[in-house]
């Protein structure tokens, strides 16, 4: 399967546009965001647990990373409600279940470099934010080489101006909404833009939450299609 898979191609997806679709696992749900593969994939993923639902063990063999948007979330390590980020590294193993809330899910998956090994459980609503301009904070979740994830939080009205990054840069927007360039973008939006895309961010006249990971995108989209052949 191949679903938004050049990487060389901006792309923004909205709940408007969502299309969930079943798991192998009765009460999983997966919307596609982007996908190189099939059951086993490259992956990033929206994922809604159904109350009381759960997965089989398995061991990830190329990473997980997740953000927990809504309801609960556990396995076997511990439990971790809205808010919590993330990290099991290539080799780690464990198996999801969910409560009587159900839970909703950013996901990515067989996306870490092989050194990355720090598994992480980071509780976003108790760590602090880090001022970087007026209307604007940010917190940092985690980075390796040219890679960093990390929560932007715009005040009412706030621009960043015109940037781009090396590697690419992907947004979903947590909470708010959110003017890229000129395209409004409500609270479940995902935005993808490729290697050294110019672009400007603005939060209109609410405040505005999103995730950001830049500096990993492969721009050599034959090799990755290549490798997931």
């Amino acid at each position: 399967m191949r679903y938004n898979a050049d990487f060389n191609e901006a792309v923004i997806i909205k709940p408007d546009d969502y299309e969930w679709r079943q798991s192998p696992m009765i009460g999983v749900e997966r919307m596609f965001l982007d996908r190189i593969g099939d059951e086993v994939a490259r992956a990033t993923s929206i994922v809604r647990y159904a109350p009381n639902s759960e997965f089989p063990s398995h061991q990830h063999d190329g990473g997980e990373e997740i953000l927990v948007l809504d309801g609960v979330f556990a396995d076997e390590h511990g439990e971790y409600p809205s808010g919590y980020y993330l990290r099991n590294p290539i080799g780690t193993a464990h198996r999801p279940r969910v409560g009587a809330s159900g839970a909703l899910l950013f996901v990515k998956l067989h996306q870490f470099a092989k050194d990355d090994t720090l598994q992480l459980a980071v509780n976003t609503n108790g760590a602090k934010w880090r001022f970087l301009a007026d209307g604007l904070s940010n917190m940092l979740l985690h980075s390796y080489e040219s890679e960093c994830v990390d929560l932007l939080r715009f005040s009412e009205l706030t621009t960043l101006a015109q940037q781009a990054f090396v590697g690419g840069v992907e947004y979903f927007v947590m909470e708010g909404g959110i003017t890229v360039n000129d395209e409004f973008c409500t609270k479940g939006s995902w935005i993808r833009l490729p290697h050294n895309f110019t672009h400007s961010l603005r939060s209109e006249e609410e405040t505005a939450t999103l995730l950001r990971k830049r500096g990993h995108l492969n721009t050599d989209v034959k090799a990755i299609n290549s490798s997931w052949a």
